[in-house]
């Protein structure tokens, strides 16, 4: 009976991608149900919004993205700032503890002619931590000039003008 080639090319291949996969930020844009923007409308001119990123997405990609969604958000509805009345970002921390085993090969002498020759396995545990951060906003619109005095208050466009050059980056080509 012939034997066939093996699915190893395919199942590394597969491998490879999963990881890169699993390697890449967040991209910015809607929820998936689990990483990227949302947002809830609560009055009409008062939303909760939400950004969501994976464990490869940095803490502070995460507020920039929080804060550009608010912007287009606010610009979309017609008004011209927004004032972050609440915001947070949370850190979600998991554990993830696999083995590790690795093998050595030597040879000893104990005086001549005597050699023993081994092959033994070690095995250790190896635990990595995996941190995402959410990052969530209350933030109320508002129409004309942002009051210079508020440091909550962000002006809408200035935010897209701003930001939109790290949004567009992290877009997949």
């Amino acid at each position: 009976m012939k034997r066939t080639k093996p699915l190893r090319p395919f199942l590394v291949a597969a491998l490879a991608a999963g990881l890169v996969a699993c390697a890449t930020a967040t991209p910015y844009g809607p929820s998936d149900g689990q990483y990227g923007y949302s947002e809830q409308r609560i009055e009409e001119d008062r939303f909760r919004v939400t950004f969501s990123g994976n464990h490869s997405t940095r803490r502070e990609t995460v507020e920039t993205f929080l804060l550009y969604r608010a912007a287009e958000l606010t610009v979309a509805q017609g008004y011209d700032y927004f004032i972050a009345t609440e915001q947070e970002t949370e850190a979600a921390s998991t554990y993830h503890t696999r083995p590790v085993f690795y093998g050595h090969y030597g040879h000893r002498t104990r005086g001549f002619p005597y050699y023993a020759y081994g092959f033994s396995w070690i095995h250790e545990e190896r635990t990595s931590e995996l941190r995402r951060y959410e990052a969530v906003a209350f933030i109320v619109m508002r129409a004309g000039e942002k009051p210079e005095d508020d440091p909550t208050a962000y002006d809408a466009r200035d935010v897209l003008t701003n930001l939109g050059p790290v949004v567009e980056a992290s877009l997949p080509s």
